[in-house]
């Protein structure tokens, strides 16, 4: 029987965007609000058991930094905090600094030019996921694929099988 389809997930998957990535733009946003946080590698993949980053964020302060927890606008600066990542991790893609794992881009080439049907699995947001696509394959391979399944279309995230 032929490969008929390949689906991907992105983190850990297409690129290391934990490392290369939301890393970065997580401590860069703490910085940018005046926030003492700072996670470096080895802790930030303890906290990776937090599906999310909105969810991720507010893990932490709970359970590292309460008095922030405790803020009556702590809903509103966890939003704030969420968006700058969001926004510096699309600053990173653009400046082409987070790369696919190796040999994965010549997978999906392979793939197209074989006939497989391509689609993403992933807890990413859209934009996210496109944008690594884009950054790193071309301004239309996100086209490439049949379905990208994110996980800002889903009601519940992993471990839930929704996407």
């Amino acid at each position: 029987m032929a490969l008929r389809a390949l689906i991907f997930d992105v983190d850990g998957t297409l690129a290391n965007t934990e490392r290369d990535g939301h890393r970065p733009a997580f401590n860069a946003a703490f910085a940018e609000a005046g926030l003492s946080w700072h996670w470096d590698e080895a802790f930030y993949g303890s906290l990776l058991d937090v599906a999310g980053g909105l969810e991720r964020i507010r893990h932490y302060a709970k359970h590292f930094d309460p008095a922030t927890a405790a803020r009556p606008d702590f809903d509103e600066l966890l939003q704030r905090l969420h968006d700058i990542k969001t926004r510096n991790y699309q600053r990173l893609l653009a400046a082409g600094a987070i790369p696919l794992r190796a040999d994965i881009g010549q997978l999906i080439c392979d793939a197209r030019t074989e006939g497989v049907r391509l689609a993403i699995a992933s807890s990413s947001k859209l934009d996210n996921v496109v944008g690594l696509l884009r950054a790193n394959l071309g301004p239309n391979a996100d086209a490439w694929f049949d379905a990208i399944a994110s996980g800002d279309v889903v009601t519940a995230k992993k471990p839930s099988p929704d996407v």
